[in-house]
């Protein structure tokens, strides 16, 4: 992730190129990994840093930081960010990379709304502070062909049951922009400063429309990170037309194929809500409908994100 140069200099951007709103101020940072946006911090003139993570990475961060001369002003504390306890009553900051695939998959959102409900100081600020999430869609007939209907005959077995199993888990993966078939459209929108656990289960109308005459295979998700606080804003992308990422896109393949003319357009719902078994998955349902000029398909598909 570290190599990840468009989320990590984003972050050094936001952090280290804003130093009115770090100089003496103390941090928070949520899931801290090797230490890095916690020793941007201090670079940025932050007084004290709280660098909080319940994995072992944290005994390499102690050293990275020792390494660098943060050690005054950095404490690792080891531990899920809701059993420790920080010793002081409040922080001025949170930092965190929380963001998962599809956003919120395996994300550590709620870690980071605990800590601004128990930690933040009135007026503090949590960097980043706003994401967006846009869906699309694409034509991708031959990677369907190896993801999905592969199974039809594989060796000359009928294996189509593995097929029903593999079409209701979303692939992440990098998509080609030029396999983007429409425009996209925002289906959610996060205020870190304002957002609740409960948030996190929602549902979203959306309307795309084909920039294109074309077959629809999949609908694609992806999302934006926004530091809005900066004194310039500080914003990264994540989809098919931006630099990569290591968060790529997420593809759901339908079960069946669109084809759609341009100007066309496919209108639907989708709902997400962690998964009851393990709140870090997630299952998504989309409905769809769609009435062209060739044909008309309206469905609705389950997928479990895992």
């Amino acid at each position: 992730m570290l190599k990840d140069s468009v989320r990590t200099i984003s972050y050094k951007k936001a952090i280290v190129n804003n130093p009115h709103l770090f100089k003496g101020k103390t941090v928070l940072d949520v899931g801290c990994g090797t230490g890095i946006l916690s020793m941007f911090a201090c670079q940025a003139g932050a007084a004290q840093v709280f660098a909080v993570d319940a994995s072992d990475i944290l005994d390499t961060a102690r050293q990275v930081i020792a390494d660098n001369g943060f050690s005054d002003r950095i404490t690792c504390i080891k531990g899920k960010i809701e059993e420790i306890e920080l010793p002081v009553t409040s922080v001025d900051i949170i930092v965190s990379e929380w963001m998962g695939y599809f956003l919120f998959y395996e994300s550590m959102l709620n870690s980071v709304i605990f800590a601004r409900d128990k930690w933040l100081a009135p007026g503090g600020i949590i960097l980043p502070d706003k994401a967006s999430v846009y869906i699309c869609g694409i034509e991708d007939g031959d990677y369907k062909d190896e993801k999905i209907n592969y199974w039809d005959n594989v060796y000359g077995f009928d294996m189509s049951c593995i097929k029903k199993q593999a079409i209701l888990e979303p692939l992440v993966d990098t998509v080609n922009a030029q396999a983007v078939a429409t425009r996209a459209a925002k289906i959610m929108t996060v205020d870190i400063h304002t957002v609740k656990v409960e948030d996190l289960t929602w549902m979203s109308p959306f309307k795309i429309t084909a920039t294109r005459n074309e077959y629809i295979h999949a609908f694609v998700a992806y999302f934006d990170i926004e530091f809005s606080k900066c004194h310039k804003n500080v914003v990264f992308a994540t989809g098919p037309d931006s630099t990569y990422t290591h968060w790529k896109q997420t593809v759901f393949y339908l079960k069946d194929s669109i084809t759609i003319n341009e100007g066309e357009s496919i209108s639907g719902v989708i709902s997400v809500a962690p998964n009851a078994g393990n709140h870090r998955d997630l299952d998504i349902t989309l409905q769809y409908d769609f009435d062209g000029t060739v044909h008309s398909l309206h469905d609705t598909q389950e997928f479990r994100l895992r």
